[in-house]
């Protein structure tokens, strides 16, 4: 199963609904790749408000 990326916090998830924001408003249509690997020592992590380690997509059309 592809990845998708959730609209509200653009978490990239294979399930059909996203585990963080508990909403199902996931899209195909996405562009980039950030991997989190330490939210509080990330500058672009802060800039984001990502507060959790994973794989975002930087834009979710």
């Amino acid at each position: 199963m592809r990845e998708r990326a959730c609209r509200t916090c653009k978490l990239l998830v294979r399930d059909q609904m996203c585990p963080e924001c508990k909403t199902s408003s996931l899209s195909d249509d996405y562009g980039g790749l950030l991997v989190v690997f330490d939210p509080e020592g990330s500058q672009i992590a802060k800039k984001l408000n990502i507060k959790k380690k994973g794989r975002y997509a930087l834009k979710v059309r």
